[in-house]
């Protein structure tokens, strides 16, 4: 399944949480059906049941496009339920969310800098791509994104256009514009991703 994971202090086990019952909760709260989520995404009605079952590992294009069909936000969903008010997050204590790791090898990692709040305006994650991994399609949403490659190489596709990235490269665009990357390096990717609203 898809899930949150949030490094412990010590050597504990990591906690891990299930983005299905998070979905499903917010559908049934705000009675909407599984044919309506279905349709507004794009798939089938039982690949939404599958994912809210955590029966499904979905790409991050899914992902994006059920979270608009119930107005959230990939940031809600991997939110941490208890929030945050610290200032200074430390080297291996920040959230992380793990996407697809199954279909897309181990596919992408996302590490909060700052973590989700409702009314945050700005967003930074850390993207880790395992090689082969990639964002499979293309997303748009309102705002604005700025990015700057840390380790290996990328392809980032906007609309028509792809680039190759390699480390100390950066970027910039409107998160309009239909977009999404790929690791095709052969190490992991490393990449800073910063945007706002806040929509990840």
């Amino acid at each position: 399944m898809a899930k949150l994971v949030e490094p412990p202090e010590g050597p504990a086990q990591a906690v891990r949480v299930s983005i299905g019952t998070r979905l499903r909760h917010s559908r049934l709260a705000q009675g909407i059906r599984l044919k309506d989520v279905a349709a507004a995404a794009g798939c089938s009605e039982s690949l939404i049941s599958k994912l809210e079952n955590d029966r499904f590992e979905p790409s991050l294009n899914l992902l994006h496009r059920v979270c608009d069909a119930l107005g959230l936000t990939l940031g809600w969903l991997f939110a941490d339920a208890a929030g945050s008010s610290e200032v200074v997050f430390r080297s291996g204590s920040r959230i992380i969310a793990e996407i697809d790791p199954i279909r897309r090898g181990e596919g992408i990692r996302m590490e909060r800098l700052v973590p989700y709040a409702p009314g945050n305006l700005l967003q930074g994650n850390i993207h880790v791509v395992a090689v082969g991994g990639s964002t499979d399609g293309l997303i748009s949403h309102q705002g604005e994104e700025v990015g700057y490659v840390i380790e290996g190489s990328i392809e980032l596709r906007l609309g028509e256009r792809a680039f190759a990235l390699h480390p100390g490269d950066s970027f910039y665009f409107r998160s309009d514009t239909p977009h999404g990357y790929r690791n095709i390096g052969t190490v992991e990717a490393r990449i800073i991703f910063v945007n706002t609203p806040a929509s990840f």
